[in-house]
């Protein structure tokens, strides 16, 4: 007998057998205990759900002997040769490679004229339906709407938006949901047992993870781990099977990046890439370990994974990164795994990329150790002529010296007028955009020195987004021109902290010499403006 592929082998033979779709059972046995069977049903979902064998129970239900019946007897031949897709009454059909008129026609339009040969009702299969052409549709519109009375439609779909409504108004529609970490995990270690292998709860975890809710791409991972594993199945085994970054090397690339050490980081990418990891895996890696520390930090359960010693090591390394953190990661990562797919040269582009996430991450926290900085590093004076001291003169508080010609720094306080136009210009675009509106209000005016406004934002991943909408970035200058009649140029940053300062009654510093203004700008000046430094400052001090 030839070899059966593990998913063909436990395909679902009951409406028992069916794991996550129990709505689906539910309704359908309903219908057939009171006699409501439909003619037509549309079943859409992901791939691997088990559409197309909740499309072979139902057929063996409505046509088993003595039936209908919600419990069809496996054994009953009519059930037999439907499984064995011996029946000639219940017709398949691949709408992939048959999707033209001419063959929708032949096929099924045709066909349906003519009484079932053994069977009770013909039920015609079709998978794939979104595959049919438009002619096609228009074809099968007729016969789906009034159909003889000894035939059933079955339409399966993963999308569904590609089926015409009305196609779709004709048929009763089942969503088929993915499967959780846990039913998959149920099912693989019912296989396991069934087949009389070992395998570590984790190794199931890692394949129900990476099956991503479908039944049939968890079972074909695991007939692949089974067929190159010596004995047990463990963790690390999948890992190198599918070609996966493992926990620990996962956190030490994480680490490396959230620490902006560069070295470190792509140290860590050798390394991978030596072991044949490719860099999109490697990005979904990144990903899918987040996913679990994120969970971790806010003590949500990640599932199916009882182990003790893992929970504790994932709140550990969560602790190690913190909540916020690990969102910025999480939102720079994912941008990235969408960039990487348009990339001719993803390995060397990753690296950079990598290394740039890094950078920006730690910049976040930059500004606000300069100004610490800057406050109490006192600016050694230029050696003067000994000359003597002369007499202390205090300022007068109602003529006050007119300052040099220097660069004031404004830091606008939460009252101020730019701070007032800057949160109804966020308003404004907000009303027009709900991605604006979820980004925009985490902002504030920081810094605002000769036209032009630094916006400063909680989230590194805000800042970001704002700079690349070149539009956005217009739409805001033309706003800001027409509220205040001036134009302005504008720098938008990521602050670690956004609120006021701690003095918000004193609003402009103006520095005495000038020379001390040039020593407090080179100190303060970016860290005013919740700036990073330059490239060519971070080179020098390298």
């Amino acid at each position: 007998m030839a070899h059966l592929a593990l998913y063909r082998k436990y395909r679902s033979q009951t409406f028992d057998d069916l794991v996550g779709q129990e709505h689906v059972v539910r309704t359908l046995r309903n219908a057939i205990s009171q006699g409501k069977i439909g003619h037509a049903y549309l079943f859409t979902g992901p791939r691997g759900t088990g559409k197309t064998s909740t499309a072979r129970l139902l057929a063996k239900a409505v046509n088993c002997t003595g039936g209908p019946s919600a419990n069809p007897a496996e054994d009953d031949p009519i059930c037999i040769s439907i499984t064995n897709g011996s029946c000639m009454d219940v017709i398949e059909i691949d709408a992939a490679s048959e999707s033209g008129v001419e063959k929708v026609r032949e096929s099924i339009v045709e066909a349906s004229e003519y009484r079932p040969t053994e069977c009770r009702y013909k039920v015609f299969i079709i998978d794939e339906v979104h595959d049919l052409s438009a002619k096609a549709f228009d074809a099968l519109l007729k016969t789906i709407e009034e159909p003889p009375d000894h035939i059933i439609f079955i339409l399966a779909t993963t999308e569904s938006a590609k089926v015409p409504p009305t196609i779709k108004s004709r048929c009763q529609r089942f969503e088929f949901y993915r499967g959780t970490v846990q039913d998959l995990v149920s099912r693989l270690a019912f296989v396991v047992k069934e087949e009389k292998i070992e395998a570590e709860p984790a190794a199931l975890h890692a394949i129900a993870r990476m099956a991503d809710g479908g039944y049939r791409d968890a079972l074909t991972l695991l007939e692949q781990a089974m067929l190159t594993a010596d004995g047990l199945i463990t963790r690390e085994h999948v890992y190198t099977q599918l070609g996966l970054v493992a926990d620990d090397q996962a956190d030490a690339l994480l680490e490396a990046i959230n620490d902006g050490d560069v070295r470190r980081t792509v140290e860590c990418l050798e390394q991978l890439y030596r072991q044949g990891r490719d860099p999109r895996v490697v990005l979904e890696s990144l990903l899918y370990r987040l996913s679990d520390l994120t969970r971790a930090a806010y003590h949500v359960s990640i599932g199916a994974s009882n182990d003790g010693a893992q929970e504790a090591g994932l709140n550990a390394v969560a602790g190690r990164f913190g909540s916020d953190k690990l969102l910025d990661l999480r939102s720079a990562i994912a941008q990235a795994h969408k960039d990487v797919r348009d990339i001719t040269l993803p390995r060397l582009w990753l690296e950079a990329e990598l290394v740039r996430i890094g950078q920006s991450l730690g910049a976040a926290t930059t500004p606000q150790r300069t100004v610490e900085r800057a406050a109490v590093t006192p600016v050694a004076p230029r050696p003067q002529p000994a000359e003597p001291a002369p007499t202390q003169r205090q300022p007068e508080a109602s003529t006050p010296k007119p300052p040099p010609p220097t660069t004031p720094l404004t830091m606008p306080t939460p009252g101020s007028p730019e701070e007032a136009l800057w949160q109804e210009i966020v308003r404004d675009i907000s009303s027009k955009s709900k991605t604006a509106e979820a980004r925009l209000p985490k902002s504030r005016v920081s810094g605002v020195v000769e036209g032009e406004v630094t916006i400063a934002f909680e989230r590194i991943s805000d800042a970001d987004w704002v700079r690349e909408k070149g539009p956005l970035v217009k739409a805001i200058a033309a706003a800001w021109r027409e509220k205040s009649g001036k134009d302005a140029t504008f720098q938008f940053v990521a602050s670690a902290k956004t609120v006021a300062p701690a003095a918000p009654q004193v609003t402009t510093t103006t520095v005495e010499s000038p020379l001390e203004g040039e020593r407090l700008a080179e100190a303060g000046y970016e860290a005013l403006l919740d700036e990073p430094p330059s490239r060519e400052d971070k080179d020098e001090t390298a």
